[in-house]
């Protein structure tokens, strides 16, 4: 039998490589953005053109490569990082493997130009698919330039596995302010077709902090520092009323390299606990330093993912610095150890003499005003006209209404909740409001209880499929234009939904500096904090990418009906009650929302009377 194992070529290993390294545009910034950190440099500017399908280019003032350097960054597993195994345990650069440069000339046309400190000229190195073109002298300014043109030249599947321009240009941003954040010293550019984006002086980290989200932090930003001999926390939180509807400010850096760790966020969000809205989450910028031989960065090629020798101690101080800094800036309340501990014993509540219930015997209902029960729901929502008409069985006690007149005025809340409804419903049935989250409704196999926040979801989503499909939605002019300053990410991404955006009934300008002018929203939603509803709506709509396989217009429809019926919640009028059961048995799929969640439950009779043990 012939031998049949052989080695692959060197160009066929580097594309291979550059799969898992380089999976877009933003791979490649992030790669060449944390060499030119690595090189000390004190300046760089990013170019991109065409979201980096066409150029991607960093320059530097670095300490440059010589001519023989110049030559060999581009194989693979050459590298100036480490040279044992023990170095790979104490590693305090951003790069180490030395696959980056190798699988980026894999899959694109690469120029090189780089001139070492002292060395009088440089040297421009030209790349095409690993091969090497031409390598010549060239005059320049000390540092580096690497201009990564036409990604993907030779790999068509790939190129055209990339997504639209807005799209790529989020993901790069987002490399971009990462590593800007963990090099305050370093001074940042980034322009887009020629266009200049971001420009980052050097500074502290409060400042960088500012220059990339916007001046409005200067306010939210409480330090928070904790040193320990194991590890040491310094960074920036935000306070807890400017939490956001959205994810994405949320930075963890380990020894200067950005992680992604829901372990160490649910650290923070233990912090927070009890001072947070509901579904918000805080800003923070987190450095952690910790002895490199604890920890192993060695887990995945894009090195975002760590390994902690010790994570419950590095949970426990994380979360103690957080708590320590709120409490610092009188936002999280302190505990008074000087007060006195032995706390009064609970007494029952007393009220006045006047107040004992009395209970009234039972009355039967007026002939003048029967209390109706309707015909089969199911009936009256398919436009069925049956009304079945039966006398409601009368109550066998009720409250004396002389006492709850007489002491209404005690408990305002609840002067209504003695009241039976006046209402009655198209068909004849009544319906009941409970605690404003729930609808009761009578049946005639039982009782129906509608998830009123979970009904308002379907409906919406209904409504705004349609208006995404035929293109329209209705707007309503805001008295007063809002300003809406978003972070690039998500100002990219609106940029990238403004058709389906203008569709649903939003209307908004680029105001320039990552700003919008929200001068109208989508009809019939209550008009409060515009800003929250359009970061809500991001929010939902990036973390519906993540857990769905769904289109654009099937992604926000699904985001803004669930974020708009966070909204309408609150007591309801009879009609309002009426309408928007009618509503629901509208829908094509009236009894679950779009993620799945059940919009109403029906009780037969059966369990009712088992619950009080009937036979």
């Amino acid at each position: 039998m012939a031998d049949i194992i052989r080695l692959l070529p060197e160009y066929l290993a580097n594309q291979i490589a550059a799969g898992e390294v380089v999976q877009r545009p933003a791979s490649v910034v992030k790669e060449l953005l944390e060499n030119s950190v690595d090189a000390g440099s004190t300046s760089v500017t990013l170019i991109i053109k065409d979201a980096g399908k066409q150029l991607i280019q960093v320059v530097d003032d670095g300490l440059g490569m010589t001519e023989t350097d110049a030559r060999m960054c581009f194989e693979r597993h050459a590298t100036s990082k480490i040279k044992t195994t023990e170095d790979l345990f104490r590693i305090k650069t951003m790069g180490f493997r030395g696959e980056a440069m190798a699988s980026i000339a894999a899959v694109a046309q690469v120029e090189l130009k780089t001139r070492a400190r002292g060395a009088e000229l440089g040297t421009c190195l030209t790349i095409e698919g690993n091969e090497v073109l031409k390598q010549e002298p060239v005059a320049m300014a000390q540092g580096t330039v690497v201009s990564v043109k036409n990604l993907f030249f030779n790999v068509p599947a790939r190129r055209n596995f990339l997504k639209t321009n807005p799209v790529e240009m989020r993901h790069i941003l987002d490399e971009f302010q990462r590593v800007a954040l963990a090099n305050p010293e370093i001074a940042f550019a980034l322009y887009q077709n020629e266009v200049e984006v971001m420009n980052l002086p050097a500074g502290k980290l409060s400042q960088r902090i500012v220059s990339i989200f916007g001046k409005e932090y200067k306010e939210q930003m409480a330090a928070c520092e904790e040193t320990t001999p194991f590890l040491t926390v310094k960074g920036y939180i935000g306070k807890p009323e400017y939490a956001k509807k959205s994810r994405g400010e949320q930075f963890f850096f380990v020894n200067n390299r950005f992680i992604k760790s829901q372990y160490l966020n649910h650290a923070v969000l233990t912090a927070f606990e009890g001072l947070l809205p509901k579904d918000s989450f805080p800003f923070y910028v987190l450095f952690l330093e910790i002895a490199p031989e604890t920890i192993d960065i060695n887990v995945h090629p894009t090195k975002t993912e760590i390994k902690f020798e010790d994570e419950k101690t590095v949970y426990a101080i994380v979360r103690a610095a957080v708590k320590q800094s709120l409490g610092l800036h009188n936002i999280a309340p302190s505990l008074d150890f000087g007060a006195d501990v032995n706390y009064m014993p609970l007494q029952p509540m007393k009220f006045p003499a006047s107040m004992d219930f009395e209970m009234a015997p039972a009355q039967a209902p007026k002939a003048s005003s029967p209390m109706n029960t309707p015909a089969s729901f199911s009936s009256r929502a398919s436009g069925g006209g049956g009304q079945h008409q039966e006398r409601d069985t009368p109550p066998t006690r009720e409250v004396s209404r002389a006492n709850t007149e007489e002491h209404s005025h005690l408990f305002p809340e609840e002067e209504d909740s003695f009241a039976p409804a006046k209402n009655t419903m198209t068909g004849g049935s009544k319906t009941l409001q409970v605690h404003q989250k729930y609808l009761m409704v009578q049946v005639k196999s039982g009782l129906m209880v509608v998830d009123q926040q979970a009904a308002q979801e379907r409906i919406l989503y209904e409504k705004y499929s349609q208006a995404l499909g035929k293109r329209t939605g209705a707007s309503q002019q805001l008295l007063f234009p809002q300003t809406l300053q978003l972070s690039p990410a998500d100002f990219s991404l609106v940029m990238e939904l403004t058709e389906e955006f203008t569709a649903l009934g939003f209307v908004f300008n680029d105001f320039g500096s990552n700003t919008l002018v929200v001068n109208g929203i989508p009809a019939e939603i209550p008009l409060r904090d515009e800003k929250e509803l359009i970061e809500g709506l991001l929010e939902q709509y990036k973390n519906n990418l993540s857990a769905l396989k769904v289109d654009r217009q099937e992604n926000l429809a699904r985001a803004m009906a669930k974020r708009v019926a966070s909204r309408l919640t609150g007591r309801l009028s009879d009609q309002e009650m009426n309408a928007l059961v009618d509503r629901l048995f509208g829908c094509q799929v009236p009894n679950y929302t779009p993620s799945g969640q059940k919009t109403l439950v029906i009780l037969q009779t059966e369990q009712l009377q088992d619950l009080f043990l009937r036979n």
